[in-house]
């Protein structure tokens, strides 16, 4: 019989995970699999128990929010042995469940992650560490989770630009320089984000609708400090849009990008606290994580064209 561990937080999102427990690992087992179940304790468990576990495994199944999967590539990404990654996203935003069209239903996920197909994508390295879809500085780098979600489901893109203007004059501008595989970009910022996503902190679009998951680049999003009401109100209507707007922002592919500041910025890595950094080094690891999606799916990332659907297929 094959192995599968399946590592969950129970307290991610709105606790969805607890009631059906019993079913996803009954389900796992009618699926062929020797189920080994753990629940993590706290911060970093999941990380450490998918990287010290030492039996041979045929599949891990991460259960919880973008936090514990982040935990869990982190793993993997050190782990001798690698497998593929099944996912069930219980948290609030599931940005990168989202991306790949993977089912916020709970057991529409479990059949994903046990009889999908296993897609090879690109994760990020930063400075050392690992993140699956997203690394971000300055005034929006933590608007999407401390904005109430009630205010999002009402208001949806727009709630993430409001509660982000009105904090605009309250914040510093970073005076950065930044080089990438094209040149070198020196100004000064109010925010900054390396993503390969189609989702961030909930919400669609926001930095496009045609990346490719497998390509070995990032989509790279920086926001000049507007100088004037005029470059705030082409900040905002860009951001209103969905649109790049030159006159204020930059948005460029790279592989790799190198970030200088003069004094130390605080980063979220896939929405959780990343450290405070003087210099940050990121690279994009191509095809770096096995991770199980819908066949329909693998199908549409094949061509060159994909855009996703965003299901909402919730019960």
């Amino acid at each position: 019989m094959k192995k599968l561990l399946f590592i969950y937080n129970l307290n991610a999102g709105t606790g969805l995970l607890k009631p059906r427990l019993a079913d996803i690992i009954d389900f796992f087992v009618k699926s062929g699999y020797e189920v080994i179940a753990y629940p993590t304790q706290g911060y970093q468990d999941a990380l450490k128990k998918a990287l010290e576990y030492q039996e041979q495994i045929d599949l891990l199944v991460c259960g919880g929010g973008d936090g514990t999967l982040d935990e869990v590539v982190n793993a993997m990404a050190q782990r001798e042995t690698k497998v593929p990654i099944g996912y069930i996203p219980a948290g609030t935003t599931n940005d990168f469940a989202k991306s790949l069209n993977i089912s916020r239903n709970i057991l529409k996920a479990a059949d994903t992650a046990v009889r999908g197909i296993p897609f090879a994508c690109d994760v990020g390295r930063f400075n050392g560490e690992f993140f699956v879809y997203v690394a971000a500085f300055g005034i929006f780098t933590d608007v999407s989770y401390a904005t109430d979600q009630s205010v999002k489901n009402m208001l949806g893109h727009l709630a993430y630009v409001l509660e982000g203007a009105k904090r605009i004059f309250n914040v510093p501008a970073y005076n950065i320089k930044v080089t990438y595989d094209d040149g070198v970009i020196e100004d000064e910022f109010v925010f900054g984000m390396v993503t390969n996503s189609h989702s961030v902190g909930g919400f669609k679009g926001v930095i496009g609708t045609d990346v490719v998951f497998d390509d070995g680049l990032f989509e790279v999003l920086l926001i000049k400090w507007p100088k004037n009401p005029k470059e705030l109100n082409d900040m905002i209507g860009a951001l209103l849009l969905k649109q790049v707007n030159e006159e204020v922002m930059y948005s460029f592919q790279t592989s790799k990008v190198r970030f200088a500041f003069r004094e130390e910025v605080q980063w979220t890595l896939d929405g959780e606290y990343g450290g405070s950094h003087e210099h940050v080094y990121i690279e994009n690891q191509k095809q770096l994580l096995e991770i199980m999606i819908r066949p329909s799916t693998y199908e549409k990332l094949q061509g060159s064209n994909y855009q996703v659907s965003f299901e909402e297929d919730a019960l």
